[in-house]
């Protein structure tokens, strides 16, 4: 089994490191509203939003599709 993944644009990009430019680019308080996760929008930190979606599938996805859609070119 290959290693490679060349049709998955997000590999080896850590969720981490989406959320970082995610955040940077946005800010917590659009990203709330764009992706309506109450993680982004109700005392938000780094630490607690990316806990919240490791252990979340849905929320994951939605934050990788916008950042597929907004953040890679």
């Amino acid at each position: 089994m290959s290693t490679e993944q060349p049709n998955n644009p997000l590999h080896g990009i850590k969720l981490a490191t989406m959320l970082e430019q995610l955040y940077l680019e946005y800010g917590w308080e659009e990203l709330g509203y764009s992706l309506n996760i109450n993680a982004f929008k109700n005392n938000p930190t780094y630490k607690s939003s990316l806990k919240f979606l490791r252990t979340t599938p849905w929320a994951r996805e939605k934050v990788e599709n916008f950042y597929l859609k907004n953040m890679v070119k």
